[in-house]
Parts: structure tokens; C-alpha cells; sequence
């Protein structure tokens, strides 16, 4: 167990005044409009001292404290800005994803208490940040450096956050800078300098600045050519690490054993950066960050450090990673921390970055491995590990503020430049989708990020935070176990043991349970610390306990205890004791006498009173922190960011949070994912950050004494546990758990739709193979084969031949078994059309028409979504608003829904298109945020009314509104992270985020957020397009003389698609040479005939890796060009270039020339909010 006293921190205080300072309001500042409340803020000041004009006085009640500090503090002058632009992300993706939604959030919340005026420009519709409540005005637009450009002259503000938006943003900022334009407009950089950034981003520089000061790096040589890299290499010696400058998450980073392996990633690499550093490798060395901060008078502290549980050559984003760290002596720690103090003074760094550093397990020796010189994932991690607003404060500290002016917002009773104190232990885990993605797609992790999310686990042992966090990653963990198969050994196991994996902790847990691995054999294999090993090998020895007793009844108390304060979950004993169930294990725990306790993050480790809203529970506790007495809303959040629950249900759990606060209503949040706004320290009147899992959720309700629990704001997870916890004796609020039951069972859900007269296609119930032919034969293929209680389309696949019938359907039986199989008659060539919308009691009051672009087929998830809808009529609308208030009525929907519709075209003339529901969810979408901010009505606000029945507006028909305006919903992929994974759309869900702009019409709508996804290069005029795929679609053709009329050329690699398209008038397609084995070869051709997009229609994925279209797809993304892979969004796409490159769209920013789709929301939409 570890003690308390390893988890505090080693650091001296910053000044003995300061340590024991406490604080007050601070200076009043002028209001541009109304504030949000001051949640941030202490008890009245006392005494009669009040600063004048201009004086900086410590943040103290103590008057005396204040007069003092007035005269030494230093009289740093504040930057005059009344309005800043405020530079966000852009679409999730894998290396820059949720986290910074929440730190432009609290940036943003710390420039409205200063009176300031925040201008964002970010095109992720779906985050809270993009909310109306935070800027006075959001841009949707492309984070490059035209488009704010475009912003910066339209708005003329006085300043610029670059820190706040990722690597996306710096970059745009960096490269504003050089072109001038932040001089030519006198817009100041706030926080870190421009050269500082340049500086940490450029290796060459980077590594340069260190060494003035004696500051160890790894040796390295910075190059652009091949070649170069290497010469790099032979000199350095092999093995060596590629990184690449200005990327993030690792991107085209990679180790290379010799020059073959080095000549193929390195270039990779260069197609996506300018430049790569060569540098030694140092695997099996520990990694560790520290998170510094330090304010413009030059005071520094350190807010956390952490310690990656996997070696070095894990990217840090991949592994898993423990706060604080546990296995440095303190000699080492105070060597890393002196050190990091030393650089980021040395760079001038103003607000809050991370240092990463390679220690040599046998030795002290240290290397740097790079500064971010801006919020990070890791800021957002170690933010919400010590409850220190990293984000908030350093926004703060960009307005001029020093440490000792500011208070801890969260803990209402320290200075910011109080350093945290821990007493407990974080550990996070990432969370892969690998799964879902080809065969193709390689699942070892290294030096280039793979994971799309994160969990945070709090306990007071590395043990049981450790079996938290697993349990957070999927439901389907019960805690540490062998998640894989019982015949691994030998060879194999080693491999997989020393080879990281997605999968790498329950090969290690396979190898101890089952395969006699001592500690020694699997630190030798994996040079993971032994020291974390040692604790695993405690949770195997109660595991082996629990075993060894054979019954619940055996379980004696003493052996209970032990393992609830390893971490054990109840279904994870009462499967280890006889198998039984959850419930009688849980009946059994507390008939002992053993519930857990709830404990603050209070950031002093109790050293000094505070009172937080900011808890978790545990059992290595005696008492609890707070008292029991609020009985609160509960509302059950998201949980872990992954493919298909991503920030777009985080804005929802928050919209219903704040709209329950307002109401007067005291509410409970519960979420573990550090990267959200939800769990921000002032977004709840308590915040537990903790499991969404049944017991969790149970022993929380009946602690809190709960009014009632909240399941439609989270996505899937929440849903899954809604019907078991109304079963349990939960008031769960809304619509009722039963028919959410109904409505995710398929048979029960179909049932349903057939009384009330509500079309849908042909399906069956399938229990056997058999069965599913003799259905699949009488209707016709494609088929569709559907489980129940799947997420984002698993185990979903559309079958056009009865061979692959049978392998899909077993592969899709696997993901449920407790549930049969429902399979239905796909219809191909439908529009596929997205009704979001909210009931009360069974009514009908406010509903969305949605419609994809793209024909049905394509998961909705991955869909590019137009609204308001762009081809249907007035009778269309008439009939699919019947249908919404039908399946309200049915359901006696009280809350958000959301239903996905078919639109089959008439066969005759006069008849009515057919218009058949394919699914229903009883739960707010991934599309809520959209429909929301797109027409203006927050249709969260009016579910949270509906769900507690109150305030509950009447009925409003939104959809008739004519609108000036129209916005489109793109996806955003992170193909390129994903190494083989094929970039072809089909109906299981692939994209890790999604992106939304406006226009007047439908093609100025698309130009801008086909920009806005990251990495999108609009081909230059001219340039080479490669054109592939199935001649049979009739887009293939319009596309072509689209193109051709355009000034493209066109390329093809198939001499099927080179005679088609050469025999339509007035094209001329190419087919060139087209290597599918040797990528270097391939570049060599793109470039030879200036390849600058791929647009590329297959029917189908590719059966192999040398199939000609799947290496068109691949090596597009690999070579960081823009693949169309849609047939629809192809015609759309040359329709847009058609109508914005006469009006100067391919032209670079010029001054004075501002695009049409360069307004703010409130242009688009604000005069249609109600």
C-alpha cells in the first residue's frame, strides 16, 4: 500500500508568505455585459485596506497582507485588451481531442470574469466551448491561417490566445506571425512569445536553447531530405527515433532498427512535416512530465508531475500514466523539477506547458525529450488529477495577473502559486478502437499516438486506482484479468509481453493468472518498474484468495476489505467466488458492514481546510469528507471518449447540468474523463469523479440519497445500466427504462413500429444460419445484419452474397449473445435522413430534420449531414414530423430522441416516396449540439424540462422557419494515425470526430468545413487528381467532366476506368504507372504527375493490401492528401470547387478580401434563437 506521505509532493514552498497566504475578490474589472457568476471566489475581505488604481496586491482577506504585498510585489504592467481572439482545435481526432474543449472553456470563462471579449474561432460544433454563453462571438470556420486571418481583420481585436487550441492553433500562429499579420493589424500575442513557441516546436532550435544551459538532450540531428536522415542515422547509430517537428500526438513519429526502416518512415514523415530530428533511441528508459507554471514576474512552480507505468517508446499518449510519480527517489525527483524550473524560465514561458523527460532506470542519467509550450492532454490530465485550473490560471496569467494576485479557484482558500499536495493516487489508461477498424490495421503501439480517448481513476492505492480505471476503459472489464486467449504461450506470449499492444496489460495479467510469470520474468520482458509490477502481483494474490474460497459465504470480512481496497469490483468477486451474481456479492459486502467512503480533492492533501465540490470514493478511508444532506439530480455523463461517444454528449451532460442549476435544482455529476468540461470543478454543485458501472452509480445514489438519476445526456453507457437501475429501486428521471429497453431490443422495437402503422424494412429474428438464408433468399440480398445493444454500428454489416452471409453473421452473433440476431433487407441507393427531437409525457415539442448527403449505407456517425435539408419538400417534412409525434406517443418519450429514416424514391409517378424508420434511440445523439446551435433552440434545455417535468415550454415547430442559411456537419477521420486501416466508408462507424460550418448555400456551406478537418489541402489549380473505383455509379462520370472542365487532370490506375472515362466526350483520364508493394515508388509517381487528390468510389473494401483502390485510399492519407471516398460527397465537392475557385477560393489571404462565409454565428443564426 502506499502511504501518504510518498503522495505529497516534494517540492519547497514558493515563499513562506505565500504558502500561508489565503485570498480575496479580485480587482473590479470593466464589464462588457453580463458576467457569469463569480463561483471562483472566497469569503468577503476583512479589514479596511482597498488598493488603488493599478496596485498589485497578494490575493489575501487579510488586509494587512495585502498593504504588505503592495510594496514588494512586482508592478507588471497588463496588457490594455478589451477583446481577444481566442484560437480553438478544431475536430476531434486521435492526439488533439476533448481536452481542449475544456481548457478554451476555462480560458474563456477567465476572460469573461475579467470583463475581456472573447472572439473563438473553432468549427467543432459539438463542443460546450462553442456555446454562445462563453464568446461573445464563435466563428465556424477552418483553424488555418487564412481563414483567422480572414477573423483577425473582421474583428480587429486586441490580442491572441494561441495556447489554448492545440497544436492546430499554434501552428496557425506561428505562421501568422511570420506572414506579418499580427503587426500589420496590432493584434498582441498574450501569454507564451511567438519566438518561444518556435523555439519548443522547432527541434533544431529546441535542442540548441537546452544546451546554452546545460540542459541534456538526446542526441539528435535535425533534417528535411531522406537522405539526410539517413547520413543522420549511420552517425548517431542505430536504433534512432524519427520525430517530427510542428505535429502532435507523434504524428510520423517512429523507431527504425536500420536504414530500410528508417528510408520508409522518414518518408512518410516528411509528406506530413517540413521537418524530422534523428535521434538516439533510449527505450526501456522511464518517461516522466512535469506540468510547470510560471507568470511573467518569473515565479515558477510545478503543479504535478507523473510517471509513465510502460518505458519509453510508448508515446506518452498511449501509456499508461500515474500521478504523482512513485518510483523516483527524491534526489531524482528534485533533479527532474530543478531542471524543468531552469528551461521553461529559459524559453519564457508565460501561462502553463509540459516537460517530458527520459531517465535512465540504472543510472541518474536525464535527457529532455520536448517542451509544449501551451495546454496539452496532459495539462488537462494533471489539471484534474490535483484539482489545479491550469487552463483558468494561465488565461490569467496571459492578462498580466502574477501568481500571488490570483486565488486557487478551486480550493477557495490558497494562492495559485500554492503548489498541489496529493494524497492520493491517479492512474489513466487510454482507450483504443483498433478493433474496429480492418484487419490491416497494425495494433502495436509506439512513438505515433493510436488511442481516441482516456479515463482517469482516483484511488489511495496504485491497486485500486489501477482496477478502476480498467473497469472505466469498457463495461465489459470486470477489473485486472486475462482479456485474451488462453492459448497464448511460448514464443507468442513473450512477443506479446515485450512488443506493446493494445492489449499489452491483460497479456501481462494472462501471464501471471495463468501462466506462472513471476515479476522478474515480465520486467525483463516489458522494463516496466518492478515496483509497479509488485503491486500488480498484490492484486493477483487476492484474486488468488478470493479463488481459493470458493463461495461468497467463505469470504470473511478481513478478505472483503482486502480486496475492495485492492480495487476488486463486486461482479469481478462474485465471479472468483463460485459465480455467482453481482447482487448477492454486493448484498453480502454490505451485510459485512464494508461501503466505501467519499473523499475531496482538495489539492493540499488536507494540509489546509478547503472545501471542494470535487470527490471520489474509496475504501482505504475511515470517514467520509462531506456530509449527505443536498439529495441532488444525478446526471450520468459519457464516460470515455472513443468512436462513437465523443465531446458531443459532453456538451449535452453540460447543457443539462447548467440547465438544472438554473432551475434551482442541486445536481450530482458523475464522469471520469479528464478531457471534459463536465468534469470542470464549477459545472457541479458535486462533481464524483468516478465509474458509470452499476455499482458505482448504486452506492453514489444511495450515499447522496439522490432525488433521481439521470440516463439520456450520456450516450450509450448510461442506457445500458437505466433498466437495472429502475429494477434496483433508482427514480430514474425521464422517459421510462422499460421503453428504452423496448426500443434498443430490435424484435421488441419493430414490434412496436408495426402497431402503430409506422413503415419500416423487412426483417426477422434470426437464431440459426439457416434461418438467415432462407430470409435472406426471400427478400433479396443486401442484407443488413444488426445485434441488439450495439455501439456506433458494431458487429453491423451490409451482406450482398450468401458466402459472406455466414461469416459476418457469426462475427455479429459474438457481440451479444444474450440477444438474438435481427436482420433486415438493406436498401441501396435510399437517402438516408436524421430526425433529432424532444417529448413531454408522449408529446411532440420541438423536433429537427436532418439529411445526409451521402445514400444510406454510410453509418450517421460518419454521414455529412445538411440542415436545413436540402431536397425534401413540404409534404416530406409534413410526414416525417407525423412520424416523430407517432414514436413519441409509443414510447411516451419524455426526453430526447432520435431516430435515423429511409427515404426510398417513388417507383411510379404521383405515388409518395416510401419513408421507413431504420433506428430509434431513447437518448440525446451525437447530433443534439448540431440541430441545437444550427436553428438556434437548445433542444437539451428543453429535454432537461421535459426529463424533471418542469418549466416544460409548449410544442414549437423550428423545421418551419425559413432560413437564409445553411450549415453542414463533416467527419472528421484520423486515418493517417491509423496505419493500414482502410479509409472506406461503410455502416460501421469510423470517425473520431466531426466538424460544422455555415454558408448561404449548400456549396459555401461544404468549402469551409471541408476545410475545417484537419490536415485538408485543397488541390492547387491544375494539379493532378487519381479518380478510381466503380464505373457503375453515375457520379463517376459528372465527376470526371467536373473536374476537366475545372483545369484538373485526371489520373487512373485501372485500365477499366481509363476506357470508361476516355470515352466520354470532352475527358481525358490517364492511366499511370502504379506500384502496389513499394510506397517510396508510389510517392515517386504522385509527385511525378503532381497527384494532389484522390478521389476514389469503390463499391467495396478492399479484399488485400496490394488491391489497387485500398492503396489509392491508403497511401492518399499517408501522403497527407485530401481522399473523397463517397460517390454523392464527390459530386458535391466538384460542384463547391466549381462555384468558390472563379471566386478566388484556391488564392491564398489577401488583405482587404474577406470569403462570404467569414461570419459569426450570431450573423447566421442569432436572429432566429428562441
Amino acid at each position: 500500500m502506499v502511504g501518504p506521505l510518498r503522495l505529497l509532493r516534494a517540492s519547497a514552498p514558493l515563499r513562506p508568505l505565500i504558502r500561508k497566504s489565503l485570498f480575496h475578490t479580485a480587482r473590479p474589472c470593466l464589464a462588457i455585459a453580463p458576467s457569469l457568476p463569480r463561483r471562483a471566489k472566497a469569503a468577503p475581505a476583512v479589514g479596511d485596506y482597498t488598493p488603488a488604481e493599478g496596485e498589485h496586491v497578494l490575493s489575501s482577506p487579510s488586509a494587512l497582507a495585502r498593504k504588505i504585498s503592495a510594496r514588494v510585489l512586482p508592478k507588471l504592467p497588463r496588457p490594455d485588451v478589451r477583446k481577444v481572439v481566442v484560437v480553438g482545435s478544431g475536430g476531434l481526432s486521435i492526439g488533439q481531442a476533448g481536452e481542449f474543449d475544456y481548457s478554451g472553456s476555462q480560458a474563456m470563462k477567465a476572460l469573461r470574469e475579467e470583463g475581456v471579449e472573447a472572439v473563438l474561432i473553432n468549427p467543432n460544433i459539438a463542443t460546450w466551448q462553442t456555446s454562445h454563453e462563453l464568446a461573445s462571438q464563435v466563428y465556424f470556420l477552418p483553424i488555418t491561417a487564412d481563414y483567422v486571418a480572414y477573423v483577425l481583420e473582421k474583428e480587429r481585436p486586441d490580442g491572441v490566445l494561441l495556447t489554448f487550441g492545440g497544436q492546430s492553433a499554434l501552428n496557425v500562429g506561428i505562421e501568422l506571425d511570420r506572414m506579418g499579420v499580427f503587426e500589420r493589424l496590432g493584434v498582441q500575442v498574450l501569454g507564451t512569445p511567438i519566438r518561444t513557441l518556435e523555439v519548443s516546436e522547432d527541434r533544431e532550435l529546441f535542442v540548441n536553447a537546452l544546451k546554452e544551459i546545460d540542459i541534456p538532450v538526446a542526441q539528435s540531428t535535425a533534417v528535411s531530405t531522406v537522405n539526410a536522415a539517413l547520413e543522420a542515422a549511420e552517425v548517431i547509430g542505430y536504433p534512432v527515433i524519427l520525430r517530427s517537428a510542428f505535429t502532435l500526438g507523434g504524428l510520423g513519429s517512429g523507431f527504425a532498427n536500420d536504414a530500410d526502416e528508417l528510408r520508409d518512415l522518414s518518408a512518410k514523415s516528411l509528406s506530413l512535416s517540413p521537418q524530422v530530428l534523428i535521434e538516439r533511441s533510449m527505450k526501456g528508459w522511464k518517461e516522466l512530465e512535469y506540468e510547470v507554471v510560471r507568470d511573467g514576474a518569473d515565479n515558477t512552480i510545478i503543479c504535478c508531475n507523473m510517471e509513465n507505468f510502460d518505458p519509453l517508446g510508448t508515446h506518452t499518449g498511449d501509456s499508461i500514466v500515474v500521478a504523482p510519480s512513485q518510483t523516483l527517489p527524491d534526489e531524482e525527483y528534485h533533479m527532474l523539477r530543478t531542471a524543468a524550473i531552469k528551461v521553461i524560465r529559459h524559453l519564457g514561458v508565460v501561462g502553463e506547458c509540459n516537460i517530458q523527460y527520459a531517465l535512465n532506470p540504472k543510472s541518474r542519467e536525464y535527457c529532455v525529450i520536448e517542451v509544449n509550450a501551451r495546454l496539452s492532454r496532459s495539462s488537462a490530465l494533471a489539471s484534474k488529477a490535483t484539482g489545479y485550473p491550469l487552463a483558468y490560471t494561465a488565461a490569467k496569467l496571459a492578462l498580466g495577473y502574477t501568481l500571488p494576485e490570483l486565488p486557487n479557484a478551486v480550493t477557495k482558500s490558497t494562492t495559485a502559486c500554492f503548489e498541489p499536495s496529493l494524497d492520493y493516487i491517479v492512474t489513466k489508461i487510454p482507450k483504443w478502437d483498433l478493433a474496429k477498424f480492418s484487419a490491416q490495421v497494425n495494433r502495436e503501439i509506439g512513438s505515433s499516438m493510436k488511442s481516441v480517448g482516456e479515463v482517469m481513476a482516483i484511488g489511495r492505492t496504485f491497486e485500486e486506482s489501477l482496477q478502476k480505471a480498467i473497469r472505466q476503459v469498457d463495461p465489459r472489464y470486470a477489473g485486472f484479468e486475462a482479456y485474451v486467449g488462453k492459448d497464448l504461450d511460448g514464443p507468442a506470449l513473450e512477443r506479446a509481453l515485450s512488443v506493446p499492444t493494445d492489449m499489452r496489460l491483460f497479456v501481462i495479467a494472462h501471464a501471471m493468472y495463468n501462466k506462472g510469470y513471476t515479476v522478474d520474468m515480465i520486467h525483463d520482458l516489458t522494463a516496466i518498474d518492478k515496483w509497479f509490477l509488485y503491486k500488480i502481483d498484490n492484486i493477483v494474490q487476492t484474486h488468488a484468495a478470493l479463488r481459493a474460497a470458493g463461495s461468497l459465504a467463505s469470504i470473511d470480512r478481513d478478505l472483503m476489505n482486502r480486496a475492495k481496497r485492492m480495487g476488486f469490483s463486486d461482479i469481478q468477486i462474485a465471479a472468483l467466488a463460485g459465480n455467482t451474481t453481482e447482487e448477492l456479492a454486493r448484498a453480502h459486502r454490505k451485510s459485512l458492514g464494508i461501503t466505501p467512503f467519499v473523499k475531496r480533492i482538495d489539492t493540499l492533501a488536507a494540509e489546509y481546510p478547503a472545501y471542494t465540490n470535487y470527490l471520489y470514493t474509496t475504501y482505504n478511508a475511515t470517514e467520509h469528507d462531506v456530509e449527505f444532506d443536498e439529495h441532488g439530480t444525478m446526471v450520468l455523463g459519457s464516460g470515455v471518449y472513443r468512436i462513437g461517444s465523443s465531446v458531443e454528449f459532453d456538451w449535452c451532460a453540460v447543457t443539462c447540468a447548467r440547465k438544472l442549476r438554473s432551475m434551482g435544482r442541486r445536481m450530482v455529476m458523475i464522469n471520469y474523463n479528464p478531457e471534459t468540461v463536465s468534469t470542470d470543478f464549477d459545472e457541479a454543485d458535486r462533481l464524483y469523479f468516478e465509474e458509470l458501472g452499476w455499482e458505482r452509480v448504486m452506492d453514489i445514489y444511495e450515499l447522496e440519497q439522490a432525488s433521481g438519476v439521470i440516463v439520456s445526456v450520456g450516450g450509450q453507457l448510461p442506457q445500458n445500466i437505466a433498466l437495472r437501475l429502475k429494477h434496483s429501486g433508482v427514480n430514474v428521471l425521464g422517459t421510462d427504462p422499460e421503453m428504452i429497453d423496448t426500443a434498443e431490443d430490435r424484435h421488441k422495437f419493430s414490434s412496436v413500429l408495426d402497431s402503430i402503422g409506422v413503415d419500416q424494412p423487412q426483417w426477422t429474428e434470426v437464431t440459426s444460419l439457416d434461418a438467415a438464408k432462407n430470409f435472406a433468399n426471400k427478400v433479396g440480398y443486401p442484407v443488413l445484419i444488426r445485434p441488439s445493444y450495439v455501439l456506433s454500428g458494431a458487429a453491423m454489416n451490409v451482406v450482398y452474397e450468401e458466402s459472406a452471409l455466414e461469416y459476418n453473421l457469426s462475427a455479429a452473433a459474438s457481440v451479444s449473445p444474450l440477444h438474438p440476431v435481427v436482420i433486415t433487407k438493406f436498401i441501396d441507393n435510399a437517402q438516408e435522413i436524421d430526425v433529432d427531437a424532444v417529448a413531454s409525457n408522449g408529446q411532440l415539442i420541438v423536433h429537427a430534420v436532418s439529411e445526409h448527403v451521402e445514400n444510406a449505407g454510410v453509418h450517421s456517425g460518419d454521414a455529412t449531414l445538411v440542415l436545413p435539408p436540402f431536397s425534401l419538400d413540404q409534404t416530406d417534412m409534413a410526414r416525417l414530423k407525423e412520424i416523430a409525434q407517432k414514436v413519441a406517443k409509443a414510447f411516451a418519450i419524455s426526453g430526447p430522441f432520435n431516430m435515423q429514416i429511409i427515404r426510398k424514391p417513388a417507383g411510379k409517378e404521383g405515388e409518395e416516396p416510401e419513408l421507413k424508420v431504420i433506428e430509434c434511440n431513447l437518448r440525446a445523439s451525437r447530433s443534439f449540439p448540431f440541430v441545437s446551435k444550427v436553428l438556434g433552440h437548445n433542444f437539451i434545455d428543453t429535454a432537461t424540462c421535459a426529463i424533471v417535468g418542469a418549466e416544460v415550454p409548449e410544442p414549437v415547430d423550428v423545421m418551419a422557419v425559413k432560413r437564409d442559411y445553411v450549415s453542414i456537419k463533416v467527419a472528421q477521420f484520423s486515418w493517417t494515425r491509423l496505419g493500414g486501416a482502410d479509409p472506406f466508408l461503410g455502416v460501421e462507424m469510423a470517425s473520431t470526430g466531426e466538424v460544422a460550418c455555415f454558408g448561404t448555400d449548400i456549396h459555401e456551406a461544404y468549402w469551409a468545413s471541408m476545410q475545417s478537418t484537419t490536415g485538408f489541402k485543397l488541390p492547387q489549380a491544375g494539379s493532378g487528381v487519381l479518380l478510381g473505383g466503380d464505373i457503375t455509379k453515375p457520379e463517376m462520370a459528372t465527376v470526371a467532366k467536373g473536374l476537366i472542365d475545372l483545369g484538373f487532370k485526371l489520373y487512373c490506375s485501372s485500365p477499366v476506368v481509363e476506357e470508361f472515362l476516355n470515352q466520354l466526350p470532352y475527358v481525358s483520364c490517364k492511366r499511370i504507372f502504379f506500384p502496389t508493394k513499394d510506397k517510396r515508388k508510389l510517392r515517386q509517381v504522385f509527385d511525378e504527375f503532381d497527384v494532389q487528390c484522390v478521389i476514389n468510389l469503390a463499391k467495396a473494401r478492399g479484399q488485400s493490401v496490394t488491391d489497387e483502390d485500398y492503396v489509392a485510399r491508403r497511401n492518399a492519407v499517408d501522403f497527407g492528401l485530401p481522399l473523397v471516398n463517397n460517390a454523392r460527397l464527390a459530386q458535391l465537392f466538384v460542384e463547391s470547387l466549381a462555384k468558390k475557385i472563379p471566386q478566388g477560393g484556391l488564392r491564398k489571404y489577401t488583405e482587404g478580401r474577406i470569403p462570404s462565409e467569414v461570419q459569426s454565428w450570431k450573423e447566421f443564426v442569432g436572429q432566429h434563437v428562441y
